[in-house]
C-alpha cells in the first residue's frame, strides 16, 4: 500500500478520541452540506471537511439556515471478511451483500493501491450500492462511470460492478496522481470532470460538487475512525489476555 492512505490527507491527526462528531448544515435554499466543523472567519463561514484547517467551504452567514450535529452511525460492515468464490451478483434492486461489495473493493484497493474505505466512500457517494443507478447525465454502474470515462478505462459494461469498480478505481488512481495525492481536487475532478478544475483553478463553485466532496470526506473520516477504534479494541483484548491478572 503506497504512503496515500489519506489519513493525513482528511487531517484525522492522531486519531485521537475526542475527534467531534460532523455536521449538516442546512443553507436557507434547501441544500445541505455535510462537514466536520464549521467557524466564522472574517465574513465567511467556512465549512471544514476535516478535522484540520486546508479543506474547507466559505459561505456568507446570511445563507446558513441551521447547523445540526449529525450523530456517528453504527460501524459499517467489516470488507475484510472471506470473500466468496462465486462472482459477484447483483440482486433484482441492484444491491450487492457486503461481503461481494467487499471482495470487489478489497481487489481494487490491492491493485491500485488505495484505501479501501476511500472506495467504499466513493461508491456509497456515488450510487449508495446501487450496480444499476444510472444519474440524469448519464453515469451508470457502482461508481457512477460517464460513457466515455468507461471506455477510457477499458470497462466494457459498466453494470457489471467488479468492471464498474475497477474502472472507477482505475480513474481515481489517475486523478490522484494527476493532482499530487490532493483528495479533494481528485474528488472534484472526479464529480466535475477535470476540465472544470481546471477552469476554476481548484474546487469548481458547483453545489452539488462540494457537496459531493464533504460526503465523501466525511463517510471517509467516519470509517477510518471506526477501523482504528476496531483495531484499538483488539489490541486491548490481546494485552488483556497476555496479562490476566489486570
Amino acid at each position: 500500500m503506497r504512503g496515500r492512505l489519506f489519513i493525513s490527507v482528511v487531517a484525522l491527526g492522531a486519531l485521537a478520541p475526542a475527534v467531534r462528531a460532523g455536521e449538516r448544515v442546512t443553507l436557507r435554499n434547501g441544500f445541505e452540506i455535510d462537514c466536520h466543523h464549521h467557524a466564522q472567519v472574517n465574513s465567511q463561514v467556512r465549512l471544514y471537511l476535516s478535522a484540520g484547517e486546508d479543506n474547507y467551504i466559505e459561505r456568507l452567514p446570511e445563507d446558513i439556515a441551521s447547523v445540526e450535529t449529525v450523530p456517528d452511525p453504527p460501524t459499517p460492515p467489516d470488507l475484510n471478511k472471506t470473500p466468496p468464490t462465486a462472482s459477484p451478483q447483483a440482486s433484482a434492486d441492484g444491491k450487492l451483500s457486503p461481503a461481494d461489495l467487499g471482495e470487489m473493493l478489497n481487489k481494487a484497493s490491492n491493485q491500485y493501491k488505495l484505501d479501501v474505505d476511500l472506495l467504499a466512500s466513493l461508491v456509497k457517494a456515488e450510487s449508495n450500492g446501487n450496480a444499476r443507478a444510472v444519474s440524469r447525465a448519464g453515469a451508470q454502474g457502482l461508481m457512477q462511470l460517464m460513457p466515455a470515462t468507461a471506455k477510457e478505462q477499458g470497462v466494457t459494461d459498466s453494470f457489471k460492478p467488479e468492471e464498474n469498480v475497477r474502472g472507477g478505481s482505475a480513474y481515481l488512481d489517475a486523478l490522484l496522481t494527476h493532482y499530487h495525492d490532493n483528495l479533494v481536487l481528485a474528488l472534484a475532478a472526479y464529480n466535475a470532470g477535470p476540465e472544470a478544475v481546471a477552469k476554476y483553478h481548484g474546487i469548481p463553485p458547483y453545489r452539488e460538487t462540494q457537496a459531493y466532496i464533504a460526503r465523501v470526506i466525511h463517510e471517509f473520516n467516519r470509517r477510518v475512525l471506526a477501523r482504528e477504534a476496531i483495531k484499538k479494541r483488539a489490541a486491548q483484548v490481546a494485552v488483556h489476555q497476555g496479562n490476566p491478572s489486570r
